[in-house]
């Protein structure tokens, strides 16, 4: 099975609005519509088995409308899986987590540089502390990001918040999930801060040549997976800003890694942390 952890999709009414918005930043092409079709088709033809769909809220008051959404999504489809999304300004945060967990979510995905709050902000750290004791997944952006000039999420700050989130709840298995090889364009920091720690990191955005986002090498990226494990290395394309097919191909064309190892990115994975087994 090969499932992709990192992927967006816009309500039909907003997609080719957003799309264009975001297409103006230099470096970013679509490659969908940006609608849930248009992440089918893709997957389709890429050999997708599912694909874990991260909306952003971007503004304080987003909720009801982007997880409505999102329970849509879910409540339809088998073939995708929608996390909730979550702003740090939020008003009672625990019940709205709570909802999100009574409602069969799996997980929440947060994005500091949209939200221009540090992820090792205490707002931050409330939201990721109560989501793991309700056993709720974590997803954040790591990295630059190509519309933003301040990094919000750079590894040490993600280092930082992991271990307040330790020591406030003494989880043992990894939940949370740096997206972009630990953190975009900070490929030294992420190796140095986040590699090897209790979390999970995804490879969305990684491979240079394939788009603008990383100057990682396939070395670089073989590098992480052998230093981190394979165990705890999920595949995601961040569709889409990437084309799943070319993904898929590039990732199986990486040298250094068993087929055993590569399978486990791939899919089996995500399907023991998404509790699909």
């Amino acid at each position: 099975m090969i499932i992709d952890f990192h992927t967006h999709v816009y309500p039909d009414a907003m997609a080719e609005r957003i799309m264009a918005a975001l297409s103006n930043v230099p470096g970013v092409q679509g490659h969908t519509d940006g609608t849930l079709i248009g992440l089918q088709r893709s997957m389709a033809q890429a050999g997708v088995d599912k694909s874990v769909i991260l909306p952003v809220n971007t503004r304080k008051g987003q909720f009801d409308t982007v997880n409505k959404f999102a329970k849509q999504i879910n409540e339809t489809y088998d073939n995708v899986i929608s996390f909730g999304g979550i702003h740090p300004d939020d008003d009672h945060i625990a019940e709205k987590l709570g909802y999100l967990k009574e409602n069969g979510f799996k997980g929440i995905k947060i994005h500091p540089d949209y939200t221009e709050t540090f992820i090792d902000d205490e707002r931050y750290i409330r939201i990721i502390t109560a989501a793991q004791r309700l056993g709720l997944i974590v997803v954040t952006h790591a990295g630059k990001d190509p519309a933003y000039a301040v990094i919000h999420c750079p590894p040490d700050k993600g280092r930082r918040m992991l271990d307040a989130v330790h020591a406030a709840t003494g989880f043992v298995k990894p939940f949370f999930v740096f997206a972009h090889l630990g953190g975009n364009r900070l490929l030294r920091d992420a190796e140095k801060y986040l590699v090897g720690q209790n979390c999970y990191i995804d490879i969305s955005c990684s491979f240079s040549g394939l788009g603008d986002f990383s100057d990682a090498s396939d070395a670089d990226i073989v590098r992480v997976i052998k230093h981190h494990g394979a165990d705890k290395i999920l595949f995601a394309t961040d569709s889409p800003w990437n084309d799943q097919k070319a993904y898929i191909e590039r990732f199986l064309s990486l040298d250094g890694l068993s087929d055993s190892e590569k399978e486990l990115i791939l899919g089996k994975n995500a399907e023991q942390l998404l509790g699909l087994k």
